[in-house]
């Protein structure tokens, strides 16, 4: 009899550990699907961290918003809600240190502290993995692109889909031009 708990009990776990991922694929391909997409504006940043993967590092124009609220603790998450402005991009419609009923798509981002009437925050899309040998021309592509944006050079861009506050990085674009699309590094 007790053979039978044991197997049970074994099933019970390897059905537990196939279900937490799968429902995480499964929101995060719902939000693909269904969701909003937001094009986010990205600044320069140089990472390097040997142990998480090829991927490029993303820093967002939106870091921050006008706030008249000093009650912004260092720990607490900022809701972020958004809309489109005229250009298709990303803007913040609202901030609030807690969810509002009915207010659109927002994110949760990680608070960066209040000052100056603003509250900083980092948004939770910051890295997007690519192909090994795509990465290191997608990083120095997006660097140019962005440090060229004042003259006439193509905007940089991250697409992302939001969905019931899941938010999924997808692509990222100077001017129309997915990075997935760069040639791959020479050897």
């Amino acid at each position: 009899m007790s053979k039978i708990y044991i197997v049970i009990g074994f099933v019970l776990m390897v059905g537990a550990q196939w279900f937490v991922p799968g429902i995480m694929i499964f929101e995060q391909e719902e939000a693909l699907r269904k969701g909003t997409s937001y094009n986010f504006k990205t600044r320069p940043i140089d990472p390097s961290d040997p142990f998480r993967g090829k991927y490029i590092t993303l820093s967002y124009e939106m870091n921050s918003a006008e706030s008249t609220d000093s009650i912004w603790g260092d720990s607490q998450k900022v809701y972020v809600y958004l809309k489109t402005d005229d250009n298709g991009f990303a803007e913040i419609s609202q901030v609030s240190p807690k969810i509002l009923n009915d207010k659109g798509d927002y994110v949760v981002a990680d608070n960066a502290g209040w000052y100056n009437g603003e509250v900083h925050f980092f948004l939770p899309f910051n890295r997007y993995y690519m192909e090994e040998t795509k990465a290191y021309n997608a990083e120095v592509s997006v660097r140019n692109a962005i440090r060229n944006r004042d003259s006439i050079g193509p905007e940089c861009y991250a697409k992302v889909y939001i969905l019931d506050n899941v938010a999924v990085l997808d692509n990222v674009y100077i001017g129309e031009i997915s990075v997935k699309d760069l040639p791959a590094e020479e050897e």
